[in-house]
């Protein structure tokens, strides 16, 4: 099967880094192994393909990969999920699939593409591509393709919009109408069967808000900010421990009218006590409200003088905090610095389940500095005064 008329525009260009925006079966998967197939074939390379989890990895890509590359393949690993072929200059070609909860194991590689596959979905994007994927592709100049369909206005839409201020990157937008192996009646049935919000999102990649999503009040254009905020009186930290997941403490300054300015995010995964005591103690918090969930790793930070308060994790708690989060939004009295880039994508991905009539819990998911924020403002902010409404002079 060749490539579609859409899938050969994004072949063609000679972008370094793509970024693919496209709806659901617009054919990026036979996009994505051509372009391995065609990279591993012409000369030697390494290449790297990452899907959310390994098993979408060996679902998704691994099959294909197998049967296309299997003839000229000098070594297989099903286990690593590894391809070596040669290529028809004579050399070898190195493939790998990994998954994104994993992608950390490759430091010290290098590469000459990765793809990645549903980037929307990817948790601490920005710190993962910045601090462990940039530099494989330091030593031969590499590039990389990110593909997704949209999930709102996260990590993925700001990856989209980055070539308008960078000229290695190009965007690309195309629907599942844009595969011709997909019958338009079929698309237009769909349609009929769901929300327009949620069709024109899924098939049309349109990056809207999500369906469900928790903190509609969140606006960017009124609560990010880039000043230091003036007349602080006290420094909060909301604290949700994770070594697997990321660790969040996000730096909360309160100022004289009881408006709340969120300055900074300390969002990684793997990390141990001894570095969490010491980026809090360079902080110099008055007071920082943790996860209640690990009493023994509250109790390790106290010991190290940290003036940790108790916060309330009982019945409605979760309910209760996002309110007066919601509150504090729609009273324009907290604000995120844009360079707390994970929390302002967890503000527009956070969501309840859409099947969920309730409404009430959260999708366990995009949840680490949403669960700091909560800690902080429902246990220091008490009740919501209904005065000083406010918008900051220097919005974005």
């Amino acid at each position: 099967m060749n490539l579609t008329p859409a899938q050969k525009i994004i072949a063609q260009d000679r972008h370094r880094f793509k970024v693919i925006n496209c709806g659901r079966r617009f054919g990026k998967t036979f996009y994505e192994t051509e372009e391995i197939k065609g990279l591993a074939l012409g000369k030697e390379s390494r290449q790297c393909y990452i899907a959310p989890t390994l098993g979408e990895a060996r679902e998704i890509a691994w099959g294909i990969l197998k049967k296309e590359l299997g003839g000229i393949a000098t070594n297989i690993n099903e286990t690593r999920l590894e391809i070596t072929v040669k290529n028809l200059v004579g050399t070898e070609s190195f493939v790998i699939l990994k998954g994104w909860e994993s992608v950390e194991n490759l430091r010290g590689q290098w590469f000459d593409k990765i793809i990645l596959d549903e980037v929307a979905k990817y948790k601490n994007f920005w710190a993962m591509w910045q601090e462990v994927l940039i530099p494989t592709l330091t030593d031969r100049r590499g590039g990389a393709d990110f593909i997704s369909t949209p999930r709102g206005f996260n990590h993925f839409y700001d990856l989209y919009n980055k070539h308008l201020t960078d000229n290695n990157w190009g965007a690309f937008h195309f629907t599942t109408y844009d595969n011709p192996h997909i019958s338009k009646d079929e698309v237009d049935s769909l349609k009929q069967q769901m929300t327009d919000t949620r069709f024109a999102q899924e098939y049309l990649a349109d990056f809207k808000k999500s369906e469900g999503l928790v903190y509609q009040e969140f606006k960017r254009d009124i609560h990010l900010f880039e000043n230091e905020p003036q007349d602080i009186i006290e420094i909060i930290g909301g604290l949700d421990f994770g070594f697997n997941h990321p660790m969040a403490l996000l730096t909360i300054k309160k100022d004289s009218l009881n408006r709340y300015w969120l300055t900074n995010e300390w969002y990684k995964q793997s990390q141990t006590n001894d570095q969490l005591i010491e980026k809090i103690q360079s902080v110099k918090f008055n007071k920082v409200y943790p996860d209640p969930a690990s009493p023994d790793r509250i109790e390790v930070l106290k010991q190290h003088g940290i003036n940790c308060l108790e916060v309330n994790k009982g019945k409605d708690s979760i309910v209760n905090g996002i309110n007066i989060v919601r509150e504090l939004f729609k009273q324009n009295k907290l604000f995120i610095h844009k360079s707390c880039v994970n929390t302002i994508s967890e503000l527009e991905s956070y969501c309840y389940d859409p099947e969920d009539p309730s409404k009430e819990t959260p999708i366990k998911e995009n949840d680490d500095a949403m669960d700091a924020l909560r800690y902080a403002l429902m246990t220091n902010n008490h009740k919501v005064s209904e005065s000083s409404i406010w918008v900051p002079n220097n919005t974005l």
